[in-house]
């Protein structure tokens, strides 16, 4: 069993990332983000920088420059109009830094999505079906999503060192999870009504009775991604 679970991994070995591999984009689908106020936008929604330690500046610079080098961050032109601007702040935990924008305003703003995540009970009882069970995890899944123009512009944020607009959906948005959830629902439709593939958000379950049908609905699987 252990072998022919091998095989399938290095056969489809190019569906599987890492952190030092390009970032990919989901194609064919943008997102969008429609707010429930009209411009002139509120004050709430043109916010200044946060003051920051000069540990905390040099940490910001660091992951500003790492994420417009992935192109998921862009800096916003001398001559373009910022209606929108939302801080940054830096986040420590076992002395490694974190950027996190403080989205709660426009989060506050923004026009639910009311596209269902699946609930637990049903998803454990699908689970209680299958004898075999693989689990994988999107990496940076929700990140992945690609911005409309529209949406970019909302999503400017500004430090010290300027304004930047974010061209992927960042972590901290409101309907983040429900963008992704329809995103993946529509990649796997057939999947989804035979009753075998489950995700949640960016976790994806394949629930078998047999080990071979496992094994042929994750090479199926990876044939989509790829």
């Amino acid at each position: 069993m252990k072998e022919e679970l091998i095989e399938i991994l290095f056969q489809y070995r190019e569906a599987f990332a890492s952190d030092n591999e390009p970032l990919g984009a989901i194609k064919g689908h943008e997102v969008d983000i429609m707010l429930n106020v009209e411009r002139p936008y509120p004050p709430l929604l043109r916010r200044p920088h946060y003051p920051a330690s000069p540990r905390a500046r040099e940490a910001l610079e660091s992951h500003i420059n790492e994420l417009m080098k992935l192109g998921v961050l862009r800096k916003a032109g001398h001559n373009e109009e910022v209606e929108v601007t939302t801080p940054v702040i830096i986040t420590w935990h076992n002395d490694k830094s974190r950027m996190v924008g403080d989205f709660r305003a426009l989060n506050t703003y923004t026009i639910p999505d009311r596209y269902p995540i699946p609930r637990i009970h049903e998803t454990l009882t699908q689970l209680s079906k299958a004898r075999f069970i693989t689990s994988m995890d999107a990496l940076k899944g929700i990140i992945k999503n690609v911005l409309t123009p529209h949406a970019r512009k909302l999503l400017r944020i500004i430090a010290h060192c300027g304004i930047y607009e974010y061209l992927r959906m960042p972590f901290g948005i409101k309907n983040a999870p429900s963008h992704y959830q329809r995103m993946m629902n529509t990649i796997f439709p057939h999947e989804f009504s035979e009753g075998w593939l489950i995700i949640y958000i960016d976790e994806i379950i394949i629930c078998s009775e047999t080990w071979q049908l496992n094994l042929k609905r994750l090479s199926l699987l990876f044939k989509k991604i790829l």
